[in-house]
């Protein structure tokens, strides 16, 4: 199937709150899928670690220690992928699921995030730079990089802190993804604004579009998602025609929201060889310039 020209994605400002019961919380998504779908986005973007508001639903002895909730929350992943992949079948949209901690067989804990499709296929990135907070928090580094085949086009996905490293999405967009989504938790303006600054170049860089969503608001029962701040934007580089500020669509500070936009793909694919700058086919320019290491996996979801 023809990848689409244009590309209609939305970008959430998830609130994580404090669900009593997973009942609840499988309600709430619902009801976030469907107002999301309701923007016409074929493509929905949740957040890092939204999949933690689990915790609350499973009680203080869970949710008051970091490591209870780390294996506690994993062992609920298929079945939050499970209930995604429902969801994204009976609006037809892709969604890519809030990130969690996923347990290895090797006993470690990495954060990894689910992409998945109306057909029902799955594809998963792992976060590969950790914060020090997840140093100390006992989550280690995934492998590898991955771009995804959809019926959407190309895309990729560089959880949070990631994003803040060029190498790492100029390795998937030279393995041709044109699209990168950067789920977000930060408890601070300025970490907000540093992955908001870190998405804008990726796509200034590299003449794609990236896609922020962020946790927003307070939840004081847990020491891991307690402080949340942000807004979603949708970044592509800034060129007459496409964008001025190469800001497609951005959300109100901390709002809990929806944030969607068309990126026009064929416009963007047009101004690697004809924009006002060639970032992308320049690149090589760059004193120091060097084959990248990284290898990435290419995975059909077709």
């Amino acid at each position: 199937m023809t990848a689409p020209l244009v590309l209609k994605v939305a970008a959430a400002q998830y609130p994580i709150g404090a669900p009593a019961s997973l009942s609840e919380w499988e309600a709430k998504i619902a009801a976030w899928v469907a107002d999301g779908a309701a923007t016409g986005a074929e493509l929905l973007v949740f957040p890092e670690y939204a999949a933690i508001e689990q915790a609350a639903a499973l009680g203080p002895e869970v949710y008051n220690d970091l490591t209870t909730t780390l294996e506690r929350v994993a062992a609920l992943a298929e079945a939050r992928v499970a209930l995604h992949a429902a969801l994204a079948k009976q609006h037809g949209v892709h969604i890519l699921v809030g990130s969690g901690p996923a347990k290895h067989t090797d006993g470690r804990f990495v954060n990894a995030a689910q992409l998945v499709t109306p057909s029902g296929k799955v594809g998963v990135q792992e976060k590969l730079i950790m914060t020090p907070f997840e140093h100390n928090w006992g989550v280690t580094a995934g492998s590898p990089l991955r771009v995804f085949a959809t019926t959407l086009g190309k895309l990729a996905v560089l959880i949070c802190y990631d994003s803040e490293f060029p190498l790492l999405v100029r390795a998937m967009a030279e393995a041709g993804a044109e699209v990168v989504l950067v789920p977000s938790c930060t408890e601070r303006v300025s970490g907000y604004h540093r992955v908001r600054t870190g998405s804008q170049a990726r796509a200034l860089e590299n003449t794609i579009v990236t896609v922020q969503s962020p946790t927003v608001g307070d939840a004081p029962w847990s020491p891991a998602v307690d402080l949340n701040v942000g807004a979603a934007g949708i970044y592509v580089p800034p060129e007459q025609g496409v964008s001025d500020t190469g800001v497609l669509a951005e959300g109100v500070l901390n709002a809990a929201q929806w944030v969607h936009a068309a990126a026009d793909l064929a416009a963007l694919r047009r101004l690697r060889t004809s924009g006002e700058m060639r970032n992308f086919g320049d690149w090589p320019a760059q004193p120091g310039a060097a084959p990248l290491k990284h290898t990435v996996e290419m995975i059909s979801l077709l």
